[in-house]
């Protein structure tokens, strides 16, 4: 397995490449993935990886699931109505992250947060959208389905940092924890 240096070293040349022929698919999408247990290093890494892509000439912009998932929770029309339910019995943790995964899922926020900030990028010369915090993805969804419903509308070179497994060229394990799933059709680097 690589260190996450030399993880970080092969997609830094993949960016590099620019757009040219890709093996899986049209978007330029690049999953950097590393082992759930090095998600700290990850965060700890991410300033100065996003010092070093900007020495290569891109302008990076970083969108944190988490803060995306707590934005649209927090301001959700139910919000309310899901804290007093919480209040009559706070340990009901199925019913409370079904509820919470359908509030996410079934608006298609998350797709919608991240197609906004693509469309705001579009625009901006070398622009590099870095998706960090992936792990607040759990247990509401998985990026692949997020992923999935934007193909073709990723215009800006987008990095996942992305907490699981990888099996062979093209199957992921969300968070080494999930089914594996080989239906990504972006590049993956690490793993």
């Amino acid at each position: 397995m690589p260190s996450l240096e030399q993880s970080f070293s092969k997609l830094r040349s993949r960016l590099k490449e620019g757009a040219g022929l890709r093996e899986t698919g049209d978007d330029p999408v690049y999953y950097l993935i590393f082992g759930p247990e090095r998600m700290m290093e990850v965060k700890r890494s991410i300033r100065k990886w996003r010092s070093r892509l900007e020495q290569d000439g891109w302008s990076v912009h970083t969108f944190s699931i988490a803060d995306a998932i707590h934005g649209t929770l927090q301001n959700h029309p139910l919000r309310d109505i899901w804290l007093r339910e919480d209040q009559r019995d706070p340990f009901d943790f199925e019913n409370i992250n079904a509820t919470l995964a359908e509030a996410l899922n079934s608006e298609n926020t998350l797709d919608e947060r991240i197609l906004e900030q693509q469309q705001a990028l579009k625009q901006e010369e070398n622009a590099l959208l870095l998706i960090s915090d992936l792990e607040a993805l759990h247990p509401y969804t998985r990026i692949g389905g997020v992923e999935s419903r934007l193909q073709g509308q990723f215009e800006v070179p987008t990095v996942i940092l992305y907490p699981g497994t990888r099996n062979g060229e093209y199957t992921l394990s969300f968070l080494g924890i999930y089914p594996e799933d080989g239906n990504y059709r972006s590049v993956h680097i690490g793993g």
